[in-house]
């Protein structure tokens, strides 16, 4: 183990640059299938709508995976939706439905929508139309602007995303509840624009607090704040009132105002560590090494970004050899794993046939059991007392990626890897400054002074 010096609380400790160590189907109606709603996860007492999505190289089988599992959810009696953001039409191909921006039923219990960032603009743009004409706050200037007219610019989509799926699912409690759509659903399976959209997603409730904390103290603390900020509250306030909902500030200008928000961010980052609320799934082509890498990257990303994988999806393809199968395996072990059968897109496909397949066995008992993976998943961060030190499981990172930084005292420890930043609360018989870092496998060891 080497030493790591530190120079500034302010540059990195160390960058392991210099370590070595529709039409609707015409179908019959799929028979009940042997899997139940409890089986899935669902519990009487929580009625908490679960978020299911998958990350992968594209080409790798991502969306195929997505309505491979809307269909199993569907067939095993839970109220299922899929959700696309995108314009591919291999969804609608293989379900033999037409999606648009508002749900569809596609058949027993499956419903699909696609969200369209350019229609989607226009809903909050008028409701802050309709908040201003109370108020007069632009004088007029926010009513004369054309909604129709503007375009999607970069970062719009993830927004939007966001938005979206929190109407669906409600991860942010009493906020969500007031602005949830009338369906209601027990499973979304999300089939995103990109693997790289989708995990700025899933940290975005986590890293919106900590801008919202800087941004609270401009507000509270500066002449700029105190002049602005009553105004702007007071506009969203009017927003959320908007078709008698209760609005969220409550006529309040006061810090309740600012725990609120924390508190609602703060649901939202804590769901994604529930296994019963989110499930994310890796998937890959086992024949193609590059599919292969790149879901070992996406399972280091998925953790940088606060959440963990709740399995690995093989797509099998016919030519798939048994040794490419355990080389698979091995790679990603202890992660549970699982193939589901080619399927051909140059047919309809019988997706009753397809379930019943016992080659899709295999997958179906990965999706149901994710949710009571709780005490198996691994732990992404391991302390150890004894030997002052913390163990972080980083899989898909090269050494010299990864780049730890320290503040406030030694009672965090920041790491820096795959795009993301993850912050560390070290317990109080560990704390203190980074004295060595070594990197084992999968898991990098740092240890404290």
């Amino acid at each position: 183990m080497m030493a790591v010096s530190v120079v500034s609380s302010q540059v990195p400790l160390t960058s392991f640059h210099h370590l070595k160590g529709r039409r609707k189907s015409r179908s019959r109606r799929p028979r009940a299938m042997p899997i139940s709603a409890s089986d899935s996860g669902t519990d009487e007492n929580d009625k908490s709508t679960t978020l299911i999505t998958f990350l992968g190289k594209g080409g790798s089988g991502k969306t195929t995976s997505a309505v491979f599992a809307a269909q199993h959810y569907a067939m095993a009696g839970l109220s299922t939706c899929l959700v696309l953001h995108s314009q591919d039409p291999t969804a609608e191909y293989i379900l033999n439905c037409k999606i648009g921006n508002s749900p569809v039923v596609c058949n027993s219990n499956l419903s699909a929508v696609r969200i369209e960032t350019t229609k989607m603009l226009l809903e909050p743009l008028n409701r802050l139309k309709q908040a201003d004409a109370r108020l007069n706050m632009t004088q007029g200037v926010l009513g004369g602007v054309v909604g129709e007219e503007l375009g999607v610019l970069p970062g719009m989509d993830s927004i939007v995303s966001a938005i979206a799926l929190e109407r669906l699912v409600g991860f942010f409690g009493n906020f969500a509840q007031r602005n949830r759509r009338k369906e209601t659903f027990d499973v979304i399976v999300y089939d995103g624009i990109s693997p790289e959209e989708t995990l700025r997603m899933i940290g975005a409730s986590s890293k919106a607090r900590l801008y919202l904390k800087y941004l609270r103290n401009v507000a509270e603390k500066t002449d700029l704040g105190r002049l602005t900020a009553p105004s702007l509250l007071k506009l969203v306030d009017e927003a959320l009132s908007i078709s008698g909902r209760r609005p969220l500030l409550n006529g309040n200008m006061s810090a309740e105002i600012w725990d609120a928000i924390d508190r609602m961010l703060e649901r939202g980052s804590s769901a994604l560590a529930e296994p019963h609320k989110f499930g994310c799934f890796l998937v890959m082509n086992p024949n193609n090494q590059m599919s292969v890498n790149s879901a070992l990257r996406y399972w280091g990303c998925t953790i940088q970004a606060g959440a963990q994988v709740a399995g690995a999806i093989c797509t099998a393809s016919p030519h798939l050899n048994e040794e490419s199968a355990e080389r698979v395996r091995k790679n990603f072990s202890p992660l549970p794993l699982s193939f589901f059968p080619h399927l051909p897109t140059d047919s309809s496909l019988d997706w009753n046939a397809i379930m019943l397949n016992p080659a899709s066995k295999e997958a179906r008992d990965l999706l149901s059991l994710q949710a009571k993976r709780s005490s198996s998943l691994m732990s992404s961060v391991k302390f150890d007392a004894a030997k002052k030190s913390v163990t972080l499981l980083m899989p898909g990172f090269d050494k010299s990626e990864i780049k730890l930084y320290q503040y406030r005292g030694g009672s965090e420890l920041l790491v820096e890897a795959g795009d993301q930043r993850r912050v560390i609360h070290l317990p109080p018989q560990i704390q203190g400054k980074v004295g060595g870092a070594r990197f084992i496998e999968r898991s990098l060891i740092v240890t404290m002074q």
